[in-house]
């Protein structure tokens, strides 16, 4: 079993340090598989079947705003506090969560716990498909739950709204990186969500999050990192607002910045789905 320097859990650990903690008392692991409507997946039924001994399954559509329009919104805080304490996972936790794509929708449930103020959490690098291929072994048991108490210290700075993406897009003054494929970006390809505009924000960059991961769903050591962020023509040395479709995948590219250093980053939660919907919000089209 081999622990590498690159494993920091604060935001990135390998199926093998992952492996070598899964009995450290205060672990907390969390499936955090989603996926798009129309990819015809139930994710909560895959965790029923096939998950890491002692996961506990985190449901982003649930576990939300459900008071907004748009889909999994951060949910307030109350919300947040009560569903970890329900959970058995509070203060003094080193949380890892992970998905059953590779480094997808883990990384939106990392950014929800920097967004409450918990550093104490890392995204496990390759998911569920890196674990086995690992020959790490998995369970159906349910996890034993005991409740703990949670304070969090919410981070504003790590949330963008409409209009104050609409600001930075008007001024210039921030690195606008979308995480969406660039046929999506350009606007040559119509949206999975009905009803939304096809293009991208005035003034953003595209970074398709894959292009932060290697072939076998791990993501880039942080030097390749910082080449793929300056090959895209993204200046780093600007705040930066990640966004995408939905508040997903641009979590990804929060987690890359973050693991190259860069900490002035921000996420916009409405993203495509909310700045695609409305008229009065302009739009731009191919390449940026």
């Amino acid at each position: 079993m081999i622990i590498t320097a690159a494993d920091d859990p604060k935001t990135l650990v390998s199926s093998d340090w992952l492996a070598a903690h899964l009995k450290d008392p205060d672990i907390r692991i969390f499936d955090a598989s989603w996926s798009l409507p129309d990819a015809d997946r139930d994710a909560k039924a895959e965790y029923e079947k096939k998950h890491i001994q002692g996961a506990r399954f985190f449901d982003i559509d649930e576990i939300a705003d459900n008071r907004s329009e748009l889909p999994h919104m951060a949910p307030p805080i109350e919300k947040f506090m009560s569903r970890m304490r329900a959970m058995g996972v509070g203060d003094g936790h080193q949380v890892v969560v992970y998905d059953g794509t590779g480094v997808f929708s883990a990384a939106r449930v990392w950014w929800l716990f920097r967004l409450m103020g918990k550093t104490d959490v890392a995204v496990l690098d390759g998911g569920m498909p890196k674990w086995l291929a690992d020959g790490h072994k998995t369970t159906s048991a349910p996890p034993t739950i005991r409740d703990r108490h949670m304070t969090v210290e919410p981070r504003r700075d790590l949330v963008r709204d409409v209009t104050e993406v609409a600001r930075a897009a008007k001024l210039g003054d921030h690195s606008i990186i979308d995480a969406r494929a660039p046929a999506r970006f350009r606007g040559d390809a119509p949206e999975p969500r009905e009803g939304l505009r096809a293009g991208h924000i005035p003034g953003a960059k595209n970074l398709f999050y894959q292009d932060l991961l290697n072939n076998d769903g791990t993501m880039k050591p942080p030097n390749a990192l910082r080449t793929v962020f300056n090959d895209a023509g993204i200046d780093l040395q600007k705040p930066a607002i990640t966004t995408c479709g939905s508040g997903v995948t641009a979590a990804i590219l929060s987690l890359a910045l973050e693991r190259i250093g860069k900490t002035d980053h921000s996420l916009y939660d409405g993203s495509w789905s909310e700045w695609g919907m409305y008229a009065d919000l302009p739009i731009a089209t191919g390449a940026a």
